[in-house]
């Protein structure tokens, strides 16, 4: 398929790193584009007969290439992108390649809140049902660095981020999964219509062979209509799959008590709607639901001290996430919140703090932003904290039994750290200081 082709794969982070790798491997000649100059290699380029046109804009020598490889950092827009396009010429993102090479089914889960949680999820059940299943993408792990590895017995589970599906082609998974869609992203897709569109194509490749689960209870995801079997998920209605007294039922069967798991409600139904499309048992989803015990970051307990429980939601980076952090406790919540200022509307999130907020701590760049709307609506339990630090220690001094300390900041990180990681680490690490002292 791709022997002798001329191919140009733009991007050097792993994904770019992982297609000039394997279409070199398939016979390709790979040329490997970045304007960085320097780059932090998983192996030797030369050594694999990879070129390399590093620091130079690809406008140049663009057209002298059968085809285009980008990495999701890339733009669609970028000039070079729409020069190859205009001279016919295949422009793809690396998750369309990994479809190409892919000999089994795949399950592709994009939305804009919960990809993470929900695909690591879905690939410990389909694991747990055939052990040859591989969770990939937009995940950490490219897609292309494992799909020569399998055969037509196996299950791929991934994680597809919208722009990776900008400039896909043929990629038609067996199951598709648009978990939610709310506003993010605009400073690339520049319009919440092209942001809607790119998350659509997840889809639009698939028949009436292929099934699609959506989520009822967004209004986005409601009004799409793909052309395969369609799921719904929901907490608030009746759908194949939703909560009926305390208890998770998927296709008629009560599959779990919500209160035997940790998974918030929209993920564990999501991800039992998407296993069970793909034939797993109820039995094997519910055990998973009882074990699994999260992804970090992503409001993940940490521990339990002195009857409080701590959660650490750090990758809550806007307040759609935030909110459906603060939507799955029943008890009184001490909240960790602010950061970098994304221009954001905090008022839809401020509004949900009424019965469930005991006490708000706001740390960062929006601080006085937050504050504004919290007088808005009446809520006068805030304060400010300096330092994480402290707000975990005055967090440990509000919190009472039985309460919950949850950091979920509905705001980027950027301000006071390099990304969610570390911020989410630091928190663990204050916390578990409390404890140690």
């Amino acid at each position: 398929m791709f022997e002798g082709k001329n191919v140009l794969v733009c991007g050097m982070a792993r994904s770019g790193q992982a297609a000039a790798l394997v279409l070199r491997q398939l016979g390709a000649f790979v040329t490997a584009s970045d304007l960085r100059t320097e780059i932090e290699w998983d192996y030797d380029p030369a050594e694999k007969g990879i070129s390399l046109r590093l620091g130079e804009e690809p406008d140049d020598f663009v057209l002298d290439f059968d085809i285009v490889v980008i990495s999701p950092g890339i733009s669609m827009y970028a000039t070079f992108i729409k020069m190859a396009q205009n001279a016919g010429k295949p422009v793809w993102s690396e998750a369309e390649l990994a479809y190409r090479l892919c000999p089994c089914p795949m399950i592709a889960i994009t939305g804009t809140n919960g990809k993470t949680t929900v695909t690591t999820l879905v690939g410990e059940i389909l694991r747990r049902f055939n052990p040859k299943t591989v969770i990939a993408g937009n995940i950490g792990v490219p897609l292309t660095s494992l799909v020569t590895g399998l055969d037509e017995d196996s299950i791929v589970v991934a994680e597809i981020s919208s722009f990776q599906l900008e400039t896909i082609s043929a990629f038609r998974p067996k199951i598709s999964a648009v978990l939610n869609m709310t506003e993010d992203h605009l400073d690339r897709h520049l319009t919440m219509e092209n942001y809607i569109a790119a998350k659509s194509r997840i889809f639009e490749n698939q028949g009436q062979n292929d099934i699609c689960v959506l989520n009822l209870d967004n209004a986005i995801t409601r009004s799409m209509r793909p052309s395969a079997k369609t799921v719904f998920f929901s907490t608030k209605e009746n759908a194949d799959a939703t909560i009926q007294n305390g208890a998770l039922t998927a296709f008629g069967q009560k599959n779990i008590l919500m209160s035997e798991t940790r998974v918030m409600p929209e993920n564990a139904l999501a991800a039992t709607a998407i296993a069970m499309a793909a034939g797993v048992p109820g039995e094997i989803i519910a055990d998973v639901l009882r074990e699994f015990k999260g992804v970090p970051h992503r409001c993940e307990h940490i521990l339990t001290s002195g009857g409080v429980d701590f959660y650490n939601d750090s990758k809550a980076t806007n307040t759609d996430a935030a909110i459906k952090a603060l939507e799955n406790f029943e008890r009184p919540v001490v909240l960790i919140a602010g950061g970098y200022d994304k221009n954001t509307d905090f008022l839809p999130w401020v509004e949900k703090f009424r019965g469930r907020v005991k006490n708000l701590i706001l740390i960062g760049q929006t601080t006085e932003k937050i504050i504004a709307d919290c007088q808005r609506v009446g809520f006068s339990s805030y304060e400010k904290a300096d330092t994480l630090e402290g707000a975990v220690s005055r967090a440990r001094e509000l919190a009472v039994l039985d309460d919950i300390v949850l950091f979920s900041p509905a705001c980027a990180s950027f301000d006071m750290f390099k990304n969610f990681e570390e911020r989410g680490e630091l928190f663990v690490k204050f916390v578990g200081k409390g404890v140690d002292n």
